[in-house]
């Protein structure tokens, strides 16, 4: 089994952690008769807008589905340059994601990416290992039942439990599996872009009470008005985590 290295431990501030499935990057291109790539590129942009965004919102880690483990299975070009935009991204961002109070962490396997990507990676999460205004975490060659499993695998029961761990143990395994820093808060709001309604695959543990919004804007056109609107539906969303329905304060985004 691969060992896996614990990151360091995040202290996040008072503030939320928003998820976000990017979708629609190929469709927006292809409604203006340009390559998928082009639409890659574009989306590119969008994750600067929405980084910006977030930083200045109730927000204090973004979680971005850039790449899944089921996309390896699209053609080797559109691969190719999916990953080449996004070592150029870790190395054009990681100084100024530096400066801005923004610490990159990128979650999902490594072993498939290449050498050079990893070293990008690594140089970006070293850079900005001090930020702490906003944790942008980049979800790339990432399966949540995958980590689920590789999880479940490493953790040792702990005794006198009939070998049930508890959960917080078996989430500081799932941060181990996955690359991710410690002490990551769960999901508290999950956008999907693009119209389309499912989480395929994405961060299923940390989102078990997360609030769902599925935003028909397609990826690259998702801008600071766009995080503004889902963060206001969660606003008037009455979270009970499991307890009875009470009447739901107007929150900060009205």
């Amino acid at each position: 089994m691969t060992n896996f290295t614990m990151q360091s431990t995040f202290h996040p501030s008072e503030g939320l952690h928003v998820a976000i499935i990017l979708d629609g990057n190929g469709r927006w291109a292809l409604q203006r008769g340009w390559p998928r790539t082009a639409g890659h590129r574009a989306g590119a942009k969008a994750v600067r807008r929405v980084v910006e965004a977030a930083a200045e919102e109730q927000v204090s880690v973004l979680t971005l589905f850039a790449f899944s483990a089921d996309n390896w299975k699209r053609p080797v070009p559109e691969v190719d340059a999916l990953m080449s935009l996004f070592e150029r991204y870790l190395a054009t961002e990681a100084a100024e994601c530096r400066e801005n109070g923004v610490r990159l962490n990128v979650v999902g396997r490594r072993d498939r990416l290449a050498p050079r990507l990893v070293r990008a990676i690594e140089d970006a999460e070293a850079l900005t290992a001090s930020a702490s205004r906003l944790l942008l975490r980049i979800a790339v060659d990432y399966s949540g039942r995958e980590m689920l499993a590789r999880a479940a695998d490493q953790i040792e029961p702990p005794p006198h439990s009939a070998g049930l761990p508890d959960t917080d143990r078996f989430a500081r395994a799932l941060e181990r599996a996955c690359h991710s820093v410690c002490g990551v808060p769960p999901v508290d709001l999950l956008i999907r872009t693009s119209g389309e309604q499912r989480l395929s695959d994405f961060l299923l543990w940390e989102s078990a009470y997360a609030e769902l919004v599925f935003t028909p804007t397609l990826w690259p056109d998702f801008d600071a008005s766009d995080l503004q609107a889902a963060l206001t539906e969660l606003d008037h969303r009455d979270r009970r985590f499991g307890a009875l329905p009470k009447l739901s304060a107007v929150g900060p985004h009205s």
